[in-house]
């Protein structure tokens, strides 16, 4: 091999004096690879001549020797990076070799032999050096191995390698203290001493004879305790250790073994160990003296008690039987022991049945019935076993069944019933109509058919369907007829079939007696359009004629063009050939010239196939063939020669993939679905491209399917890599290339606690490693997102860390790190505000501070000159001002407490309760008519009789005219006009013409559109800005829009929106009723409105009161939570809250129909109510009665019953002193009240007869005779507002669900509703046609559209949706979050102070984020594909379907036409002049409704 590579020759001087030659080669890669000449006969080879070679890119190095006897024995990874210079040398004592790169000189070792673990790997190696050093049990040179000249201690060749037998190699468990006896070979000598050890079970000394070592098996406590679940036997290494070295030396398996695990004969004598059964005791041993009788030892298989094979064993259910087995060895029952039974377990459930041995050879199980379940299945194997003294299992090896049976299931006609197996014995009972057996069928009252007979023809056969029902006229078509009774022989219909009057010939394959005919169909003549299939079975008489109900047609195909025209030589396009008809017929073939083309799919407009291989480019004729009709078409397909890949760049991607690859070849442009593959480790991954031109295509590099344990800093090459473009094979690995995969980038996480706090503009530093792939030339970079929270930040990159510019956010955020496949979060980043106040604001503070306090002091003083009592009232202010810091204090501190409990507990208790949503009719009147219960559009049309047949007939042709584009539009313009249509009116109009058209949605769109598209103009050409578009409704347009919105999304709300808005509601009612809510003024200590805020501490407890059940008294009591100062009609509430949780609220009692009963101790029962003649009156004014004032304790047990009147309610504004009122409680023991006269509505407004004035936990604010001592609290009242913010962060979870929900595009399991997308579009085509580009206008014109026409309503009115009571509390706080809502969808910026709305205030922080989503879900709905006219269409009018017959719409159009009588004059004026109106001649039309209508006609 010297002669084959140049290369200068240096010599250098040994200390033996010997030469050594090196060549010196550039070699380009890091790797060396070592050769050895003749690895057995000299090891020590390469220490002396060496030579170093070059093949390809790889440095070797080679033992001189004559020319192709060398052996490669290890490859190794030398410098990094950069290639191998050609200079090398030994060290002097021949130990290492040393290696230049350009930067890196490196010394390796000639030999790395501690790598290879055992003797086999060691001199299986190949590698010259190393041997094995055999009792220290390690691989290594001969010097340094410790007495390796002595014979047996250094083994050099593989033969020489210790090897060790055991006798006996197995013991069972229950075997202690058993000699083995150890063969060894190649072992040297022992002097010194061995032990025996298995594994960690014991240890003990060897004794050494010759070449023999004997040992003894582990002592009873010692041995393994195997578990059944593991087999019969448990594996050990019997191992050798050397006294001398201490070292493991050599090891065989041993085997403890556990007959006992076995619990049948077969499975004890069949395994491999010494295993014997005793079959009158049922067990397995490995002593067979154990065995009670000498003839109960089975150690062969075939003498063991077992059933032998069977042919089916077929029982009838709920016929009485008996089953005979044959068996052998079956044993006799001794003394004592029981006798036999079979047990078969029929659809899980054991039946157990006595059986009687005959002999050992037979066992009859007794006389019995069975049956199952169902009649899905006719025939139902089940598990028998039979077994002796209980539990004794005789072996079963034949796995022998008994099949139960049932004729009549799945056998309901007499074909199927004849075709059953002929050993069920089967028949058709013709009289009751079913499949039976022939005792079961009365054979006097009808004949019993049955295969064999002679009369088993069954009549009355029929088709249930035929496939294909079309076909060509040519013929050739294999039409499958299915049906009953269609004979039960192939030659009962070989001759009668008919398919619209053509013969078809019945093929045998596609028989299946009495259900399917295949039949292929002759040729058609030119008259022959459609007919019946009709069919004989055997004979033409009537009872054995069946005709189909289906048509089959005969059709004409056509084709008419092919896409695409051309593709590969290698074929794999998928080519669509459009046509008529082309779903007809059974069998297609198409084929381009001589290729066949695969078919794939088709449709009655194309036929879908995928090209096979040409050998040659050429233009190929389209020929399709179906059946025998063969359609031509001057249509062709090119095969072009196969794509190229002439470069790829770049040649490397990150293990995880996806890196743009850019892509260059010839025709790529052919392929349909290019994509781009990696295959290593036997695992393929694959990733997409597309296609940009001919030339050029982008692909996302696939990654690479490395293991779990690969070690991650390691490059990579695939095994193979490739591009999949259709069927080019030539492609799918490229030769040329070096694709190479570095390790992923792997990031640090932020510290321990995973937080990096940062001051604000601080970078964030981002450390870890391989974040720069080392590519040769160097200068590539990955690209690299990082978003901290949502934003993105600029990052700079080095090898080791990202420096990434925090974008301007403050506060605590995810940091989220993205490149290639992968992402990673290295933690969160906190960003700590700077302090707002500059030096000079903080000086200037402090010397006006300074001056304030010098003025203070300066006060004091002369107010103590001034006199002593003012000293006084100085103390007595002190300590008002110490009680109302502590009462500061407290409020905050029960705020923040609120705010932690209050999230948990809402969100544990709002479980999954029906959501009661309302129907979609009384959800459309509620939003079209609100407040208005029992509209006319739900009733029919009120007409006296003598007038009904014209006032019809008047309706009828106004919907007509209603239904006409022209009329409906000049009618809505007219009465927009009038001065007298008001802002009601017009939103009557609105809702009953979208009543009328529910029916006909599609219209009422066009109508919408139009009249839209009307508005703009209208309101551009006024000079009005565009934004006020939409914002109110003052047109019939804008509020059929907020109808047609209403129409469409009922189903998005019951789907989606509806879960969080519900959610929403129920977390605001249950907020605000855990804490006190004033009955008169509807204040609560919850709030997130300001107006509704009780600014007081009320102290107040909560109580768990036990209900019994109203419905079922004996029912558990039901517990309840309530406030003590709850009045009774807010505590009734509750109650019925809790009982009828899950009821809607238009089927729970009320209230006020209600009375509350306290049930004491003593059996005593006390009616509670909100006025009585215990209520106590101060000063004109008269609070209503509470739990409190009762002094009802935690846990009574309270009753709601029905009311009932009696005197006690008759006392009325008397002033009653708590002790007089004992004389009234013998009179209260009742079991029911009536309503107080107040309970239903407390009075806010003073009695007039009295001037009493009601309250009931704060007075009246207009009402200025507040107590001294509520000062205080009137002076802090402000400091109850951080109240709202509790209750808003409790809230916090629910109003970000319900505008996620809201704006967001992909919901759970349902789409976008395309009404959004096509009013959303449609406005953008409104503003493309007007010219307006200001994204705020648009984005202004979707909210006012959308949001605030639509979402702002069922969030202020949840009722509309839901069937649920809403009180005032609870409305004045969906306000609040339906004001957010209006505010998130704005475009505008608000400025806000410390005198902005608190309401406006409380969102401030969050408002910004809604805004981001708005403009997101804005953006993602611009994005998305628009939805065609056609698609939409198909949408409305399915709408239009379901609800069809929703509202009257006689009713309606009678609404509508009032309008009609109304403005008459006004609306024909218009009719008459216009032109389009002037042809249909509508003014007439609508003349003969007036007149039909009139009541005088």
């Amino acid at each position: 091999m010297a002669e084959e590579y140049g290369g200068d020759v240096f010599e250098e001087q040994e200390p033996g004096g010997e030469k050594e030659k090196l060549h010196k080669l550039p070699l380009p890669n890091t790797n060396l690879i070592l050769f050895s000449k003749d690895v057995q006969a000299r090891p020590q080879r390469l220490k002396s001549e060496a030579e170093v070679a070059r093949e390809d890119n790889t440095g070797e190095i080679r033992v001189d020797g004559p020319r192709g006897s060398a052996l490669q024995y290890e490859t190794v990874q030398v410098v990094d990076p950069g290639p191998v210079l050609r200079d090398m040398a030994f060290s002097k004592d021949h130990e290492q070799l040393y290696i230049m790169s350009e930067r890196q000189l490196t010394r390796v070792p000639v030999e790395s032999c501690g790598q290879y673990r055992s003797c086999s790997e060691c001199l299986g190696s190949g590698d010259p050096h190393c041997g094995w050093c055999v009792l220290h049990n390690t691989c290594t040179r001969k010097e340094r191995c410790e007495r390796s000249r002595e014979p047996r201690r250094f083994a050099s060749e593989m033969k020489q390698c210790v090897r060790l037998t055991v006798h006996p190699s197995n013991i069972s468990v229950s075997q202690y203290n058993v000699l083995l006896v150890l063969e060894t070979y190649n072992v040297p000598e022992l002097s010194a001493g061995v032990n025996c050890t298995f594994e960690d079970l014991s240890e003990m000394d060897g004794l050494v004879v010759g070449n023999q070592i004997q040992c003894y098996s582990p002592a009873a406590k010692e041995v393994p305790r195997i578990i059944t679940e593991n087999g019969d036997h448990h594996v050990v290494q019997l191992q050798l250790k050397s006294k001398e070295t201490g070292m493991t030396f050599a090891s065989t398996s041993f085997v403890f073994y556990n007959c006992s695990v076995h619990n049948s004969c077969l499975s004890c004598v069949e395994s491999p160990y010494r295993c014997h059964w005793c079959k009158y005791r049922h067990v397995c041993t490995h002593d067979p003296k154990t065995c009670s009788f000498q003839e109960g030892r089975v150690k062969l298989p075939e003498d063991c008690p077992q059933l032998l094979r069977v042919d089916k064993i077929l029982v009838p259910v709920e016929v009485i039987k008996p089953i005979t087995l044959k068996a052998k060895n079956l044993p006799q029952p001794q003394s004592g022991q029981r006798g036999y039974e079979c047990i078969l377990n029929i659809q899980g459930s054991e039946q157990r049945v006595p059986a009687l041995r005959f002999n050992s050879s037979s066992v009859q199980c007794q006389n019995t019935s069975y049956s199952y379940e169902g009649m899905e299945i006719n025939n139902l194997p089940v598990e028998l076993t039979v077994v002796w003294n209980g539990h004794f299992n005789i072996d079963n090896p034949a796995q022998n069944k008994v099949h139960l049976y049932k004729c009549g299931a799945m056998r309901e006609s007499c074909g199927l019933c004849l075709k059953a197996d002929p050993d069920f014995q089967c028949g058709w009972c013709q009289s009751q109509g079913q499949c039976t057996l022939r005792q079961h069928c009365p054979v006097h009252e009808s004949p019993w058919l049955e295969l064999s007979g002679a009369n088993s023809r069954c009549t009355n056969p029929r088709i249930t369907e035929i496939i294909p029902v079309t076909g060509p006229r040519e013929g050739g078509t294999k039409v499958t007829i299915r049906g009953e009774n269609l004979g039960l022989e192939f030659r009962d219909i070989a001759s009668h079939v008919k398919v619209a009057g053509v013969e078809c010939s019945p093929l045998v394959d596609g028989y299946i007696p009495a259900e399917q005919i295949v039949c292929e169909m002759g040729e058609a003549k030119p008259s022959q359009h459609a007919g019946f299939v009709e069919i004989c079975v055997a004979v033409c008489r009537p009872e054995f004629m069946a005709r189909s109900s289906q048509l089959y047609y005969f059709m004409t195909l056509t084709l008419s063009d092919l896409k695409p025209k051309r593709g590969p030589m290698s074929g794999g396009t998928q080519v669509t050939i459009t046509g008529t008809n082309l779903n007809a017929g059974s069998n297609v073939v198409v084929m381009f010239g001589k290729q066949p083309c695969l078919f794939h799919r088709r449709s009655p407009s194309y036929i879908v196939c995928n090209t096979t291989s040409s050998d040659e480019v050429l233009e190929m004729k389209v020929m399709v063939q179906v059946d025998k009709a063969s359609i031509h078409q001057d249509l062709f397909f090119q095969y072009v020669e196969d794509p190229t890949i002439v470069r790829i760049e770049p040649e490397w991607s990150i293990v995880s993939g996806n890196t743009p690859i850019a892509v260059w070849g010839t025709h790529l442009d052919l392929i349909q679905n290019p994509q781009i593959r990696a295959k290593h480790g036997g695992k393929e991954h694959i990733n997409l491209c597309e296609v940009l031109n001919a030339t050029e295509m982008t692909c996302q590099a696939p990654a690479l399917a490395l293991g779990p344990d690969h070690q991650s800093d390691l490059t990579e090459r695939p095994e193979e890599f490739g591009f999949i473009l259709d069927n080019v094979q030539s492609l799918l690995i490229l030769n040329k290339t070096n694709f190479t995969y570095y390790p992923n980038p792997v990031f640090e996480a932020f510290g321990p606690s995973g937080v990096l706090e940062l001051k604000p503009g601080t970078p964030i530093i981002l450390k870890g490693k391989n974040l720069i792939p080392p590519v040769a030339g160097g200068n590539v970079k990955l690209n690299y997102t990082v978003l901290v929270g949502e934003k993105p930040c600029t990052v700079t990159v080095s090898d080791v860390q990202l420096l990434c510019e925090s974008p301007n956010l403050i506060g605590r955020h995810k940091v989220m790190a993205r490149v290639g496949g992968m992402e990673y979060s290295p933690g969160m980043v906190y960003v700590a505000p700077d302090s707002p106040l500059s030096l000079p604001a903080i000086v200037s503070i402090a010397v006006a501070g300074g001056l304030l306090v010098i003025f203070i002091v300066a006060v004091l003083i002369a107010y103590k000159r001034k006199s002593r009592e003012s000293d006084l009232t100085l103390k007595r202010l002190q300590m008002q001002m110490d009680n109302l810091e502590s009462r500061v204090a407290l409020e905050c501190k029960e705020a923040f407490a609120e705010l932690q409990t209050d999230i948990h507990e809402l969100t544990s208790d709002l479980d999954g309760a029906g959501i009661p949503f309302l129907d979609y009719r009384t959800y459309t009147m509620r939003v079209l008519f609100p407040g208005i219960e029992d509209h006319p559009v739900l009733r029919d049309l009120e007409v006296p009789g003598y007038r009904q047949e014209r006032v019809e007939k008047g309706l009828k042709l106004f919907a007509q005219l209603i239904n006409n584009k022209v009329f409906l539009l000049s009618f809505i313009r007219t009465l927009e006009s009038q001065r007298s249509f008001s802002m009601r009116d017009r939103g009557n109009v609105a809702s009953l013409i979208m009543t009328v058209l529910q029916s006909k949605l599609e219209y009422a769109t066009d109508v919408l559109k139009q009249l839209l598209a009307d508005l703009i103009d209208k309101n551009l050409e006024s000079k009005n800005h565009p934004k006020l578009l939409l914002r109110r409704t003052e047109s019939v347009a804008e509020k059929m829009l907020t109808n047609w919105f209403t129409f469409l999304l009922y189903k998005f709300l019951k789907e989606c929106a509806g879960e969080p808005l519900f959610s929403l509601f129920c977390a605001i009612k249950q907020q605000m009723e855990k804490g006190p809510i004033d009955a008169i003024t509807g204040e609560a200590r919850y709030s997130l409105s300001e107006d509704k805020l009780i600014r007081q501490q009320i102290d107040y407890k909560t109580l768990v009161l036990s209900c019994v059940n109203p419905d079922n008294a004996n029912s558990p009591e039901v517990p309840v939570k309530i406030l003590n100062c709850d009045t009774i009609t807010q505590v009734k509430e509750k109650i019925l809250d809790a009982i009828f949780k899950n009821v809607p609220c238009s089927h729970r009692p009320k209230a006020a129909d209600m009375d509350l009963e306290w049930r004491q101790g003593s059996g005593a029962r006390m009616i509670l109510q909100d006025e009585d003649i215990t209520t106590k009156i101060e000063n004109d004014w008269k609070r209503l009665n509470t739990l409190a004032h009762y002094q009802v304790p935690d846990g009574s047990v309270v009753a709601l019953v029905s009311k009932q009147v009696t005197a006690y309610n008759a006392v009325n504004n008397s002033t009653v002193s708590r002790t007089s009122a004992s004389k009234y409680e013998n009179m209260i023991r009742y079991t029911g009240s009536p309503d107080s006269l107040r309970s239903r509505t407390p009075m806010i407004t003073p009695d007039l007869e009295s001037g009493v004035k009601m309250w009931h936990l704060v007075k009246n604010h207009e009402h200025g005779d507040q107590k001294e001592g509520d000062r205080g609290s009137k002076m802090v009242s402000e400091i109850y507002l951080t109240r709202l913010l509790a209750t808003k962060g409790t809230l916090q979870k629910f109003v970000d669900d319900l505008f996620e929900t809201i704006f967001s595009t992909a919901h759970r399991g349902s789409a976008l509703p395309l009404a959004i997308k096509y009013m959303f579009d449609f406005l953008d085509e409104q503003a493309d046609k007007h010219g307006i580009h200001d994204p705020h206008v648009r984005h202004t014109w979707k909210s006012n559209c959308l949001p605030l026409r639509f979402w702002v309503n069922m969030i202020k009115n949840p009722q509309f949706v839901f069937d649920i009571h809403k009180n005032s509390i609870t409305d004045a706080c969906l306000s609040v979050v339906a004001q957010t809502f209006m505010d998130s969808c704005s475009t505008s910026e608000h400025r806000l102070g410390k005198d902005s709305p608190s309401n406006k205030l409380l969102y401030a922080k969050d408002i910004p984020s809604y805004k981001n989503w708005v403009e997101r879900y804005y953006s993602d709905i611009g994005k998305m594909p628009a939805i065609s006219d056609q698609d939409m269409n198909a949408y409305l009018a399915e709408q239009s379907r379901m609800h069809m017959n929703e509202f009257n719409a006689m009713s309606a159009l009678s609404e509508i036409f009032s309008y009609v009588g109304k403005y008459s004059e006004e609306i024909l004026g218009p009719l008459d002049h216009d032109d389009q109106c002037g042809k249909q001649k509508l003014a007439y039309k609508l003349e003969q409704v007036i007149t039909l209508m009139s009541l005088d006609s």
